[in-house]
C-alpha cells in the first residue's frame, strides 16, 4: 500500500561551534536541543512528561534573571522578557517544547539548554523579534547569565522533587483516612489474628485496618521530614561550586528569589563545591520512597490474603469487583488493584537501586549521572501517587467485611486456648488444644469436660474483651 510522504516542514538555520543545524521553524527550542534529540532517543520520555521538572527549571531561570537584574548584570528590558517567558512556563505554557529525553549524557546540559532556548525564543517573540534572533537575546549570554548546568540542574532536581512530593503526600493522607474509616466500620468484628500464616490470637478486623492506617501515616510523616534535606541548593556555585562568572552577592540573592517564587524555604549550600557532586539527599529521599513501597506492598499482600476465596480461602473481607478476572473461568474476580500496587512497589524498589548507583558514580567536582537519578525519583513519586489514588478510589473505600465468615473461622479455631493459660497453665492448655485439633471439638467444650474450668468461668474467660486484651475475667488458679 502506498503511503503518502509526510507534509513538508519548514526549517530555520541555527549555528553553534560544531556547525549548522536545521531547526523546525515552529520549534521554540534551538540547535542544542535539536542535537540532543538526535543523540538521546532513549526512553521516549521527554522532560515535558514531568511538568514539575519543567516548572522547576523555569523557576530557577526566573530567580536568576531577577538576581541579575537587581545586580545590574542584565538589562531591564531583557530581564523583563525572560521573567515573563518563565512565568508563562510556570503557568503551564510551552511545555510541549521541552522535548529532550530524560536520560541523557552531559550531566543535564541538554536539559538546561532546552530550557534556555525555549525561554529565549519566547522572550524574543514577546519583544517582537523572530525565533532564533539570538543577537538580540541569547540563550547562554542572557537566559543562562551567572549560571551553569552544574548548579541549575541540581537545584531544579531538588525543587522538582519538592513540588512532586505534594501529590504523593495528599494521596497518602487520603489512604490513611480510607483505612481509618474502614477500621471504624469494622471495630466490632472479632476475628482470628495470625502470625506466620498460622492462627494466633483474636483481634478485631477494625484493629487490623487501623494498623494499616498507622503505617501509611508514619510513612507520610517520614517523607515530610526528609523533604527538608532537599531545601539546600547549590544555586550560584556555577561550574564546580566556586561561583565563577557570577557578580558579588548573586548566590544569596538568587536563592532568596527562588524561595519566594517556589514557596519553599530554600537555603544556600554550606559548601557549594561539595554540593556540586553530592547527591546524598536523594539517596535518603529515595530510600524513604522505597520504605513507602515496601510497606504498602505488605498491606496489599494482606488485602489479597484476607479476601482470598471467595469460598475456599480466608474470605474475611470482600474487595470491590472492578473487572472480570478470567478469560476462561466464569465469575472469577481477581484483586487486581492490590496486585497493581504490588508491582508499582517492585518498580520503586528497583528505582531506588538505580538512584543509589547513580549517586555513587559522582567523580571529583560533578556527578554526570544526575539525569537517570532524577528520572527514577520522579517516576517513583508519580507511580506511588497514582497507585495510592487508585487504591483508595477503586479498592479501600469499597471494602466490605464478612462478619459471619470471621466469626465462623474464629469459633472453629484453636486461638481461644491462649486466653486459658493464666488460669490453667501452658501445659494443660496445650493438651486441650491438641485434643481439640484431633477431635474437631471446641476449646470451650473440652475445657469444661476436663474440669479445667467451669462453664461459667469458660464463658467469662473466652469473652471478647478477655480474649482481646487478656483482662483477668476469673480468679487465676494455681497450677
Amino acid at each position: 500500500m502506498f503511503n503518502a510522504p509526510p507534509t513538508a516542514t519548514t526549517y530555520r538555520q541555527e549555528q553553534d561551534a560544531l556547525g549548522e543545524v536545521e531547526v523546525p521553524s515552529e520549534a521554540l527550542y534551538g540547535i542544542h536541543t535539536t542535537r540532543a534529540l538526535a543523540n538521546f532517543p532513549i526512553t521516549n520520555v521527554p522532560l515535558a512528561h514531568f511538568p514539575d521538572f519543567v516548572v522547576a527549571l523555569a523557576m530557577v531561570k526566573k530567580a536568576a534573571a531577577l538576581a541579575n537584574r537587581e545586580l545590574g548584570t542584565l538589562s531591564e528590558g531583557i530581564s523583563d522578557a525572560v521573567i515573563a517567558a518563565c512565568d508563562d512556563i510556570i503557568a503551564g505554557r510551552y511545555h510541549d517544547h521541552f522535548v529532550v529525553d530524560m536520560i541523557q549524557g552531559g550531566a543535564g546540559t541538554s536539559t538546561n539548554m532546552n530550557a534556555n532556548e525555549v525561554i529565549a525564543n519566547v522572550a524574543l517573540l514577546r519583544l517582537g523579534h523572530a525565533k532564533g534572533e539570538y543577537n538580540r537575546l541569547h540563550p547562554n549570554d542572557h537566559v543562562n547569565r551567572s549560571q551553569s548546568t552544574n548548579d541549575v540542574y541540581p537545584t531544579a532536581m531538588r525543587l522538582a522533587t519538592l513540588l512532586s512530593s505534594a501529590p504523593l503526600l495528599k494521596q497518602q493522607d487520603r489512604l490513611v483516612g480510607a483505612f481509618a474509616d474502614r477500621a471504624s466500620a469494622f471495630s466490632d468484628i472479632l476475628k482470628v489474628g495470625r502470625t506466620q500464616l498460622q492462627d494466633a490470637v483474636p483481634i478485631t478486623l477494625g484493629m487490623e485496618f487501623a494498623s494499616f492506617a498507622e503505617t501509611v501515616g508514619e510513612d507520610s510523616e517520614r517523607l515530610k521530614q526528609l523533604s527538608g534535606l532537599l531545601t539546600e541548593v547549590n544555586l550560584g556555585g556555577t561550574a564546580v561550586g566556586t561561583g565563577i562568572n557570577t557578580p558579588p552577592g548573586y548566590a544569596s540573592l538568587a536563592v532568596k528569589y527562588l524561595s519566594e517564587i517556589s514557596g519553599f524555604n530554600l537555603t544556600e549550600s554550606r559548601d557549594r563545591i561539595e554540593a556540586s557532586s553530592d547527591l546524598g539527599a536523594f539517596v535518603t529521599f529515595s530510600s524513604a520512597l522505597k520504605r513507602i513501597a515496601v510497606k504498602i506492598s505488605k498491606i496489599c499482600n494482606d488485602l489479597r490474603l484476607l479476601s482470598s476465596g471467595p469460598r475456599a480461602g480466608l474470605g474475611e473481607i470482600h474487595l470491590p469487583p472492578v473487572q472480570a478476572g478470567s478469560s476462561i473461568m466464569p465469575g472469577k474476580v481477581n484483586p487486581v488493584i492490590p496486585e497493581m500496587v504490588n508491582q508499582v512497589a517492585y518498580q520503586v524498589i528497583g528505582n531506588d537501586l538505580t538512584v543509589t548507583l547513580a549517586a555513587e558514580a559522582g567523580q571529583l567536582q560533578l556527578n554526570a549521572m544526575e539525569p537517570v537519578l532524577i528520572f527514577n525519583v520522579m517516576q517513583s513519586m508519580r507511580m506511588l501517587s497514582r497507585a495510592f489514588e487508585v487504591l483508595v478510589d477503586r479498592c479501600v473505600i469499597g471494602i466490605e467485611a464478612d462478619a459471619a465468615r470471621c466469626e465462623e473461622l474464629l469459633s472453629n479455631s484453636l486461638v481461644p486456648v491462649t486466653s486459658l493459660v493464666p488460669y490453667i497453665g501452658y501445659e494443660r492448655a496445650a493438651k486441650i488444644a491438641k485434643q481439640a485439633r484431633e477431635t474437631g471439638r471446641s476449646i470451650a467444650e473440652i475445657t469444661v469436660e476436663t474440669g479445667a474450668l467451669t462453664a461459667d468461668d469458660v464463658a467469662r474467660t473466652l469473652s471478647p474483651s478477655n480474649m482481646l486484651f487478656g483482662a483477668l475475667g476469673v480468679d487465676a488458679k494455681q497450677y
